[in-house]
């Protein structure tokens, strides 16, 4: 989520801070030099229609929902530091993992997400997002023990340690493998109102960018290792872990396998105070700058024109207005590829923070078709969405509890 400095502030039940502001841009325009996502549309509009279902409640600030793929299991992080196994939507008793000890909820701060590794079924390896007691943003590996519900606590491997020093907010939240088998890792701007310090468009920080990590043979010597087609491992002063730059506070991002060949990302990056945008490219295209901070969304930032050269804009962006519960805060989700509805097959879905909606998309070239609000009821505000090893889809809210998406009845 986003807390946004300088502007008004919305407590979390879960203590994670969204805020709203004044002001925004004008202007707009288009990107170039990338390679547009292709999509394969439904063959006709989606006529179904979507309910929630109960799945779990009075769990403690839950941020994140992932699964091995066919496992039957569903992984929660908490984001006090712990990670539940559940089944059939009641929690074990044990955790899978608790580092409470280790992990700061100060500001944005917490345990945020988790990514299983792609050879789990026989290394047992995943990997957490948190920060630590200073603040920072880690990424660690931990292993599972010889029982199938409970991880090593003594397993755990620092992959990476990012400074965050000054601000609060802006950490980014997300850890994922990509279908190339790399790590990745959206990190925020290191907070503060407009990027103060300059992080997103600076190729020798590791704040505000996306960052591709070979994690396939670490270790206390060399935790990883950067890909020698990373975009930037060459150049003078730049990190070689970027893979993409120009991010705000990537939140949420996700991979959809099924759409291309080599996959595409779709990154949901919070706004400050004017818009909310997610960004679709290929997984494969290196070296993208999204535009943050000369552009917010398809709009310059805090001006009427901005130099856009070089840079990669939105396919889909949307605006905050005056209205009461208006959004603030975009949370992305993932592509929906589950056998339940094969009717949603595609389909894009993100919620706001603020606004509470359920919506979705469909990406036909590098536009957003099928756009739809669900109308779904309002069960609090939607921290995250989540997706079980069977691809179906989940929501996260700050008041603990999950609810599943399913096809409403006839």
């Amino acid at each position: 989520m986003s807390i946004k400095p300088l502007s008004f502030t919305l407590p979390l039940a879960a203590g994670l801070l969204v805020s709203c502001g004044g002001g925004g841009g004008g202007g707009g325009g288009t990107g170039g030099g990338t390679t547009p996502p292709v999509a394969t549309p439904s063959p006709q509009p989606v006529t179904i229609n979507l309910a929630l279902g109960p799945f779990a409640s009075g769990l403690n600030a839950p941020t994140y929902l992932t699964a091995p793929p066919g496992d039957t299991r569903q992984f929660v992080t908490e984001r006090a530091g712990r990670i539940l196994v559940m089944r059939s939507g009641s929690a074990l008793a044990r955790p899978f993992l608790d580092i409470r000890t280790s992990v700061s909820t100060a500001g944005e701060g917490g345990l945020l997400s988790m990514a299983f590794d792609p050879g789990y079924a026989t290394n047992g390896r995943f990997y957490v997002y948190r920060t630590d007691l200073s603040g920072d943003i880690v990424v660690e590996r931990y292993t599972v023990s010889s029982n199938a519900d409970v991880a090593d606590p003594a397993s755990a491997l620092t992959i990476i340690r990012i400074p965050h020093p000054t601000y609060q907010n802006h950490v980014g939240g997300t850890v994922a493998f990509g279908p190339d088998g790399y790590l990745y890792l959206g990190t925020g701007d290191g907070g503060g109102a407009g990027d103060p310090n300059r992080n997103a468009q600076n190729l020798g920080s590791l704040l505000g960018k996306l960052l591709r990590l070979d994690v396939s043979a670490a270790g206390a010597a060399e935790p990883y290792r950067i890909p020698p087609t990373n975009p930037y491992v060459s150049g003078a002063g730049n990190r070689g872990e970027i893979w993409a730059a120009g991010l705000r506070n990537p939140w949420r991002f996700s991979f959809d396998r099924g759409a291309v060949a080599g996959g595409q990302i779709y990154i949901a990056d919070v706004g400050q105070d004017a818009r909310e945008e997610v960004d679709v490219e290929a997984a494969t295209q290196a070296g993208l700058n999204y535009g943050w901070p000369r552009m917010e969304g398809t709009a310059c930032y805090g001006a009427q024109t901005c130099d856009q050269s070089g840079l990669t804009l939105p396919v889909f962006d949307y605006p905050h207005t005056s209205a009461t519960g208006s959004p603030c805060s975009i949370t992305g989700g993932f592509v929906y590829r589950g056998s339940a509805m094969p009717e949603l097959a595609g389909h894009y879905f993100y919620s706001d923070y603020c606004a509470g909606f359920v919506r979705s998309f469909l990406v036909s070239g590098r536009t957003a078709t099928e756009q739809r609000d669900w109308n779904l009821a309002n069960v609090g505000r939607i921290v995250s969405f989540g997706q079980d090893g069977q691809g179906e889809l989940y929501l996260l809210t700050d008041n603990g509890a999950i609810w599943t998406i399913i096809k409403a009845r006839q």
